[in-house]
């Protein structure tokens, strides 16, 4: 039998109905996955509803941690080389030929600016999980190119951890009971200002050009 998206790590948070690759963009909702953007082959999102900071031994909210979600949805040659690689490596393709995409589990660990992808699962059509791999993975962000796909996602995510962090404090405190302490809340604060100062900044050179 089947495993549904989810049924493990973070089952509630990946739930959702949707159509492979050409109409994904009409079909997931845009108030839980947030669009980053689309290659070739993948359409890239997060689920922004889910994102939480870390819980440290104490119980309280470490900012540090960042948990996140994610999901990418392939056209038919990205299908193609996935079920591929799978027969090369001797692995199962039975229900592969209803793949669809794969949902990924990504740790964040701010101050590194690394990545630990947990786990990924590959999706059938109806968001069945047709298998599971653990992958323990961890990536150097600054070690990745700045054109590079994945690099493009990492940093979309950060940042609007960044514009978001009051919201995200909140949901961690509420869903997983952890505390704020008053240097966190001190921390969001003073990064949420730096954010808007850094846009503020933008807009007025813009606006300078304009003139000129």
């Amino acid at each position: 039998m089947k495993m549904r998206w989810g049924a493990g790590l973070l089952a509630a948070a990946l739930l959702f109905a949707a159509a492979p690759q050409a109409d994904a963009e009409e079909t997931i909702s845009e108030e839980i996955y947030q669009w980053v953007q689309s290659t070739a082959r993948q359409n890239y999102y997060f689920n922004k509803q889910h994102i939480y900071f870390g819980k440290d031994e104490k119980g309280n909210i470490n900012l540090d941690i960042l948990t996140v979600p994610v999901l990418k949805t392939y056209d038919s040659i990205q299908i193609q080389d996935v079920v591929s690689k799978r027969r090369w490596k001797g692995q199962s393709t039975v229900g592969y030929g209803d793949l669809a995409g794969c949902a990924e589990y990504l740790l964040f660990h701010v101050k590194e600016q690394t990545v630990e992808i947990v786990k990924h699962e590959d999706l059938d059509s109806d968001w069945g999980t047709l298998g599971t791999t653990t992958v323990k993975r961890t990536v150097k962000i600054a070690d990745l190119s700045e054109k590079d796909v994945d690099a493009k996602f990492y940093h979309a995510i950060l940042e609007y951890a960044e514009q978001h962090g009051s919201e995200i404090a909140a949901r961690t405190e509420k869903e997983k009971g952890a505390k704020l302490t008053k240097e966190a809340q001190k921390q969001l604060e003073k990064g949420q200002q730096t954010d808007k100062d850094g846009k503020d900044a933008k807009k007025n050179k813009k606006e300078q050009k304009k003139r000129r």
